[in-house]
């Protein structure tokens, strides 16, 4: 099989690419070479600006592909332009697309590929449903092989997923916990959520490339399990062997209270709302998927990686300074509601 990747080296499409390489599958990265070290293994890299639509244009003339993934196009104008580059070039396309896109507010938390797309709190979830009706159009009207794969919050070892974290990452949140220091989960932590290994999200992947009975289709790539946020910082806290010393917000208030942070798409247009995925249907595109790996398996080997490479500790004193004035104002107003 030959792959062309844009992207390829993120949360999701590196766990994808390493397979591949494993696998032998002939692959091509489409990307700045910015961060091919990532990778081992003989990739063909193609070392362009995706935006630059013209010289993209030259460095694949000449070249076909049986599955072309991009992992970086986020709006329907970005949809277009791989439909003029790629629509004579490719058996398959997948255009990757979001499970935050799915209704909100939800009216059933059960979420299958048929939950109607409507998200009026995230303008990044309105442009991947722009992007995928554009594409599902040429579909529809001129044949164009398109797959849509829809992931909800996927981590690798690279990254902790939490409900809120700053614009550094989520190590900040865990070197308060380390530190002792309280952490805001939002809401009261029942709702429900699910995390998703990226080497589970690369095998069910996997699975739908090259795939016939995936052309013209949407499919969600999910874990089964379902945890409420409670007992992810729980698990967090755990694995770090630390007490969890847990503050609950309410999203609407963090939303409001976020400024730089724009928590509202993030919240109220995607973790504040409980959701169980229904995956039928990817199990019956690919019946041998099953989600391995348990989130407290899979956070444990993301923690330790992390507390062994400080590159991936990266500090956020200004979030660190927000999250102790929202904990500040809400020990303000108990103790002078409870005067």
């Amino acid at each position: 099989m030959k792959v062309l990747f844009i992207g390829g080296t993120g949360t999701i499409s590196t766990a994808i690419s390493r397979q591949l390489l494993d696998q032998g599958v002939e692959l091509y990265l489409l990307n700045r070479g910015n961060r091919s070290q990532v990778l081992s293994g003989p990739v063909k890299q193609i070392s362009c600006d995706i935006h630059n639509e013209a010289e993209a244009a030259e460095k694949i003339k000449g070249l076909s592909f049986d599955v072309t993934a991009d992992f970086i196009a986020y709006t329907q104008e970005q949809a277009e332009r791989d439909f003029r580059l790629f629509k004579d070039k490719t058996k398959q396309y997948i255009f990757i697309s979001s499970a935050s896109a799915y209704q909100k507010p939800l009216s059933d938390y059960r979420i299958s590929e048929g939950t109607p797309l409507s998200n009026p709190y995230w303008q990044y979830s309105r442009d991947k449903i722009a992007g995928e009706d554009f594409l599902f159009k040429k579909y529809r009207e001129e044949g164009f092989p398109i797959t849509v794969v829809r992931p909800s919050h996927t981590y690798d070892e690279r990254s902790v997923p939490l409900g809120l974290h700053g614009k550094n990452g989520s190590w900040q949140v865990l070197k308060r916990m380390l530190d002792g220091k309280p952490v805001i989960i939002h809401g009261d932590g029942t709702s429900l959520w699910t995390m998703t290994s990226s080497s589970d999200f690369a095998r069910a992947f996997i699975g739908l490339m090259g795939n016939i009975h995936a052309l013209g289709e949407a499919v969600q790539i999910t874990s089964d399990e379902t945890l409420t946020w409670n007992q992810v910082y729980q698990t967090i806290a755990d694995v770090l062997e630390v007490p969890l010393r847990a503050v609950h917000v309410s999203s609407e208030f963090l939303a409001l209270c976020g400024g730089a942070y724009n928590f509202t798409g993030g919240l109220l247009g995607d973790k504040a709302n409980s959701v169980v995925f229904d995956n039928t249907k990817l199990k019956r595109l690919v019946p041998d998927f099953t989600a391995r790996i348990r989130f407290d398996q899979g956070i444990r080997t993301t923690i330790n990686y992390i507390r062994s490479h400080p590159e991936h500790q990266r500090e956020d004193p200004d979030f660190d300074a927000w999250c102790d004035r929202i904990i500040a104002v809400r020990e303000k107003a108990l103790k002078e509601l409870t005067a």
